[in-house]
């Protein structure tokens, strides 16, 4: 994958590697449900797994008990996914950081309705080229707001040292990728986005530049992440 540079308005350059993870499929995602900032939405048993997997590639790229800062969303399938991954890794998950800077983009008056509960609604709603949402949904949060509290988020652990494990989402951590990318933003989506990654991929940031560390066995971008 090409590499880009840091972001010219973030000239102080970031401590240690990010390695930014997308939870496990989920039990809304198998009944095609809208899901956005939901509170919590359990893991499947192939969610589970990849959740296995993405620990397996942690354990063998870092070995056990990693000097990493763990992040995560406060969505439960997030907090589930990095469970997993510290019984790998031989972390204690409770020294975990909550942060709602970190969930999924919010869905409003959709959220948790099944897809054919919206019907028509849906028809065009997601940009098949870029794999994002092409309007918010109604009371719902756009790709700005996102950017934004990332970029809060970015500002106050700049300086933390060492390396940071982080368990997000979909949509959300497309944002973040492309934010410390330095990627310009899309003036359609108003937000930069870095490409799609299957659910149960990690992506590793050191220096403004990203490499896949490990590719996931779940699904790409759909209504319901």
């Amino acid at each position: 994958m090409p590499t880009v540079s840091p972001d010219p308005l973030r000239p102080t350059p970031r401590q240690g590697r990010d390695f930014i993870a997308r939870h496990g499929e989920t039990v809304y995602n198998i009944a095609r449900r809208m899901q956005g900032d939901h509170p919590h939405t359990p893991l499947t048993r192939a969610g589970f797994r990849q959740a296995e997997a993405m620990g397996e590639a942690l354990l063998g790229l870092l070995g056990p008990r990693p000097k990493l800062t763990l992040w995560v969303s406060s969505a439960g399938r997030a907090l589930q996914t990095l469970a997993v991954i510290c019984e790998y890794l031989e972390l204690d998950w409770h020294q975990a950081r909550r942060d709602d800077r970190l969930v999924e983009i919010g869905m409003g008056e959709w959220s948790g309705l099944y897809y054919h509960e919206l019907g028509d609604k849906l028809s065009g709603f997601l940009d098949a080229e870029h794999k994002l949402y092409r309007h918010a949904a109604p009371g719902g949060e756009w790709y700005d707001s996102i950017a934004a509290r990332l970029s809060s988020w970015l500002a106050e652990t700049d300086d933390d040292p060492g390396d940071r494990l982080v368990i997000m989402h979909g949509m959300s951590s497309r944002v973040l990728r492309g934010v410390m990318t330095g990627m310009p933003a899309m003036p359609q989506f108003g937000a930069p986005a870095a490409p799609d990654l299957p659910q149960g991929s990690i992506a590793m940031i050191e220096g403004g530049q990203e490499s896949i560390v490990h590719w996931g066995e779940g699904a790409l971008a759909n209504a319901a992440v």
